[in-house]
């Protein structure tokens, strides 16, 4: 048996369960169905057809998750950090146990090809080891020493938080955002993308199988504006995690203002990749190809904006075309793809309506440009690559999330750092030179949160995480996350030497 046809029978010998029984919510410990309660279709990317029915979530559904992760916040917050790493390591081990389950699912569920979701569990799993041994420590603080007093300061965490997650890589994501907060002491409600529900119930299941008490992770699924909007503005849920598009940011900011909630907010981006005329190449090359076309183009780190010196735009360009076009699309449970079925009709079209708008800006469309109607009724897009283009069009400006990439020329140093700030995004850009006084100029000229130099999207777990502008609020990552997730207490002693004032003796 081929392995294309292994990961077939396999993913859908995991994936009937959701098609026998309608997939609901983890609130409290339990699996709740709500048999009279609204559900819809999750369709496959791959063919449009169902994966099972999900329960759309009610206000009132929410409102039990939220009461419970409140009920069990002061028992896991004074849980020892030393038990919370214990917990939270057997929960990266589950993870890994079921990593093919995980793979499979995802990759059936949410379009992207099998050759990055084989990566999913691994990188969940690490996400979780890496903050659960750093659990017993989250709580410390500073020590700040003056003359006549001393200083210290002692995190503790903020209450129940809601993570609400995306559609591109919904379980990194999750583990991204929920094993910091489940480390630092917060409890979680989680609302997945109401696109891809299947691999957030996994999680759940793991985290019961874990042993986390009751009620520490709930998970409800459903629509942004009746379970999502409600997590935003319960009065339990002190903060909101989102990765999502900056306008739902601006929504859950407007709706957790009267709860004065705290928001950290991973957001959209125009992403630029700059290679001058001095860089390696065939390196740079590597790595604008995989920055766009990798993962469907649907990550919001992907760098969508090529910026590349007119000295060697021409022979760049036919370089990169030729590479486009011998990219693989097709089913992303066969290993050979490259690129997989975009994640929703829906965002099919969105996508599609790009090729239409860039002729319309005078853009060339170099390469792809196409839906892929041969391979079925999936959204498959082919691979697109936009030429002649100038930092006015659309396509130039708005977050197309998909396999299709802009180029740019530029002249100077200067004219780059202009164009790659030209925007309302500023998420991530990547610099390919091997000027070395220039790339210490760029990094600190260009405006985004995160900038690799001669790398693609490389991932250090300590390191900060996030985005300026309309890209983001806040910082992931390290202790950057417990920052999110706690509260920092001063507490200043006196040494009993210094003079206290006197009044009205």
């Amino acid at each position: 048996m081929s392995s294309f046809s292994h990961n077939k029978e396999t993913a859908e010998h995991y994936l009937q369960r959701f098609l026998q029984s309608t997939t609901g919510h983890f609130i409290n410990g339990q699996m709740v169905a709500n048999g009279n309660a609204e559900t819809y279709d999750n369709l496959s990317p791959i063919n449009n057809e169902s994966l099972g029915r999900v329960v759309a979530g009610r206000v009132e559904d929410m409102d039990a998750a939220c009461t419970a992760a409140e009920d069990a916040f002061p028992a896991w917050r004074d849980m020892p950090g030393q038990e919370r790493k214990k917990l939270l390591n057997h929960f990266a081990d589950l993870i890994e146990a079921r990593a093919e389950e995980i793979a499979l699912v995802e990759s059936s569920d949410c379009g992207q090809a099998i050759r990055f979701m084989k990566q999913a569990a691994i990188r969940g799993a690490a996400n979780f080891r890496f903050f659960a041994d750093k659990a017993p420590e989250a709580q410390n603080g500073l020590a700040l020493h003056q003359a006549e007093h001393t200083n210290y300061t002692l995190r503790s965490p903020i209450g129940p938080v809601g993570i609400i997650t995306p559609w591109n890589t919904p379980f990194m994501l999750a583990t991204w955002k929920i094993a910091p907060a489940l480390a630092s002491g917060c409890t979680i409600v989680h609302k997945p993308a109401e696109l891809t529900p299947l691999s957030a119930m996994l999680l759940a299941e793991i985290a019961h199988e874990a042993g986390l008490p009751d009620g520490v992770w709930n998970t409800v699924n459903g629509f942004g504006e009746t379970v999502g909007k409600r997590l935003s503005e319960h009065p339990a849920i002190r903060a909101v995690a989102l990765v999502g598009e900056s306008a739902t940011g601006s929504h859950i900011m407007r709706q957790g203002a009267d709860t004065l909630k705290r928001v950290h907010f991973e957001l959209g981006g125009k992403n630029p990749v700059i290679v001058f005329d001095d860089a390696d190449f065939d390196r740079a090359l590597d790595a604008v190809v995989f920055m766009i076309y990798s993962l469907n183009g649907q990550r919001c780190t992907s760098s969508s904006r090529l910026l590349v010196q007119n000295s060697i735009k021409a022979r760049f360009l036919d370089a990169l075309e030729a590479r486009v076009k011998h990219l693989t699309v097709g089913h992303p449970l066969d290993p050979n793809t490259e690129v997989g079925p975009l994640v929703h009709k829906g965002h099919y079209e969105k996508v599609m309506s790009y090729m239409d708008i860039a002729k319309e800006d005078g853009a060339t469309v170099r390469a792809g440009g196409t839906a892929r109607k041969d391979l079925g009724n999936g959204n498959y897009v082919s691979p697109t690559l936009f030429t002649e283009a100038n930092n006015q069009m659309r396509i130039a400006r708005e977050e197309i999330f998909g396999p299709v990439l802009t180029s740019i020329g530029f002249d100077t140093e200067e004219e780059a750092i202009a164009l790659a700030n030209d925007t309302d995004y500023g998420l991530s850009a990547y610099i390919w030179t091997n000027n070395s006084g220039r790339a210490m100029r760029m990094a600190r000229a260009v405006e985004a949160g995160m900038l690799w130099v001669n790398s693609e999207n490389n991932r250090n777990l300590p390191s900060p995480f996030g985005g300026i502008k309309m890209s983001g609020i806040g910082r992931d990552g390290g202790d950057y996350s417990f920052d999110f997730y706690m509260e920092t207490k001063n507490v200043c002693i006196a040494h009993g030497t210094h003079t206290v004032p006197v009044l009205g003796a």
